[in-house]
């Protein structure tokens, strides 16, 4: 596919009259090609008021229509698998291997939606049938179910070009429930965007949609994505990244005279407890382990373990000693953006003023080429639990291959380092199954954490499954009730309407006595036969 560097207002392109701006390659620090235009505000207007057009028929489309048009941009998407991966790779130096997985992470949540609305189940049919020989006085007919928002504002992602930004999963799941989408493309990858947000564009021309029902607005600053956000028309926004940027939105949102929902994934530390039992079992091992998940992806996971709670145990030096000399020896990561090399640069320099720098990555010999302003080093620090819990911003999240190590003595420190913690997407517990058995306390403690909880496994990886919960109490998100991954995530679109008395034949048809769409419902609280 050739790209132009222009928006997607439904199913025409934006113009040439916006500001310009290029991506850049980590690997090189080279613009690339093309040159793309940022949308302008006539063109957002535009883009908004024809989701609220289409909003009108796509809110009313069948399950089976929906999923016939999210398994076409699934195939779409495993059609263009290499060229997707190859422009992604050109813009974010993420190795092609994880980009061509990503691919196929993106079309299997598409599918994976397609087939939660197609069954049809999950809009949580209630039937309470009219009483009316009820004394003292009679109840009426009162059914409900879950009906779409309205259009949605939805911002890509830096760190997954693919599943978390313009057909990811915020999208995906959107489109499932019946609400149209407005995209602001991430400005780091705009090629990729353009790509995907061409394979979703030929998707609703072939599925004969209204063309409001996706648009995808360039920009390369925040202009856009802030009006976008207040436009009346907006009724929910979903967003992936920072802390800053995610509360900035939260407040726009909540700041509207009609506020809206705020979806917002942005900060998580996501503390590792490791209970003697699992130094036990192999300190280097676990060292190697622990490298490996906060160094993946150049630490660049919104679930890479930046909190390592550690006990006073004879096998702890080994640990140490071997996690030190994995980070001293490692070379310098590339990131996917200059200025999250520079935000990185800021964030550890600080932390290295407030606590003990443990071993800092393989530094260049004189002489040699100083390393891109794309890159970084891995770094390790140490502090003890005193030190964390009285600056609690110690556990706050750095976006780059670093982590924190937290010397804990007692099981009872344990317990005091687990209260002092923030929200978090994820908790994990090493140790054996005594170790368990002992901290149960702890177990609960985290559970009011955290939205994931974790025995013997590191929280990079998050599995696309209808039990899975990605998100988390503030500021890990906005909304600790909701899930930004697997089927669930859907649940954040939708909202519950109630029909009073109304003839069958005016009843959706979930609602209607005979069931058309033989869907799992609830009669008088109780699950019904279909």
């Amino acid at each position: 596919m050739e790209l132009t560097g222009l928006s997607f207002i439904g199913s025409k392109r934006g113009s040439r009259d916006g500001a310009s701006f290029q991506a850049f390659a980590p690997q090189t620090g080279e613009p690339i090609q093309p040159v793309f235009r940022s949308a302008t505000p006539q063109e957002l207007e535009r883009a908004a008021r024809l989701a609220t057009e289409a909003f009108g028929s796509y809110s009313e489309t069948t399950g089976k229509t929906r999923a016939a048009f999210l398994r076409r941009i699934a195939a779409g998407f495993e059609s263009h698998r290499e060229e997707l991966a190859q422009r992604a790779h050109l813009e974010t130096a993420l190795p092609m291997p994880r980009l061509t997985g990503e691919v196929n992470r993106t079309a299997n949540q598409l599918r994976m939606f397609a087939g939660v609305v197609e069954e049809g189940s999950w809009v949580q049919a209630r039937i309470d049938p009219a009483l009316p020989d009820r004394q003292p006085l009679p109840r009426p007919d009162i059914r409900s179910m879950l009906r779409p928002l309205g259009p949605v504002a939805v911002f890509g992602a830096s760190n997954f070009p693919l599943a978390f930004s313009v057909g990811g999963g915020d999208t995906g799941s959107a489109l499932a429930a019946g609400c149209p989408v407005i995209v602001k493309a991430h400005p780091a990858h705009p090629g990729t965007s353009e790509l995907a947000a061409a394979i979703i564009s030929e998707s609703v021309i072939a599925e004969d949609l209204h063309p409001g029902v996706f648009s995808m607005l360039f920009d390369s600053g925040v202009a856009i994505g802030t009006a976008l956000v207040k436009h009346p028309f907006i009724r929910a926004v979903a967003f992936t990244g920072s802390l800053h940027a995610g509360r900035a939105l939260m407040d726009l949102a909540a700041a509207r005279p009609d506020p809206v929902p705020c979806f917002a994934e942005m900060s998580s530390g996501n503390p590792v407890f490791i209970l003697p039992g699992a130094l036990g079992k192999g300190p280097a091992a676990l060292a190697q382990s622990l490298f490996g998940s906060f160094t993946l992806g150049a630490g660049q996971f919104c679930t890479k373990p930046g909190v390592i709670f550690v006990p006073e145990a004879p096998e702890n030096t080994a640990f140490f000693e071997e996690l030190k000399s994995l980070v001293t020896q490692s070379q310098p990561f590339t990131l996917l953006t200059g200025g999250i090399a520079r935000e990185y640069d800021r964030a550890t320099e600080a932390r290295e003023v407030q606590v003990e720098l443990a071993a800092e990555a393989h530094m260049l010999s004189p002489g040699q080429k100083s390393h891109s302003p794309f890159q970084a080093q891995a770094k390790l620090f140490t502090v003890c639990l005193d030190q964390l819990i009285g600056q609690p911003e110690l556990a706050d999240e750095i976006f780059g291959p670093d982590t924190l190590l937290v010397h804990c003595d007692t099981t009872d420190n344990y317990l005091r380092a687990a209260h002092a913690l923030s929200g978090h997407l994820t908790a994990t517990i090493f140790g054996n199954e005594e170790d368990l058995a002992a901290n149960r306390e702890l177990i609960h403690i985290l559970e009011q954490k955290a939205g994931r909880l974790i025995f013997n496994g590191f929280p990079t990886g998050v599995e696309v499954t209808h039990a899975m919960v990605h998100g988390g109490p503030y500021p890990s998100t906005s909304d600790p009730r909701f899930t930004s991954v697997g089927s669930l995530a859907i649940y954040r679109f939708a909202r519950p309407v109630c029909f009073q008395n109304f003839p069958q034949l005016m009843l959706p048809p979930e609602l209607q006595d005979a069931n058309p769409l033989r869907i799992a419902r609830f009669r008088d609280g109780k699950p019904e036969n279909c």
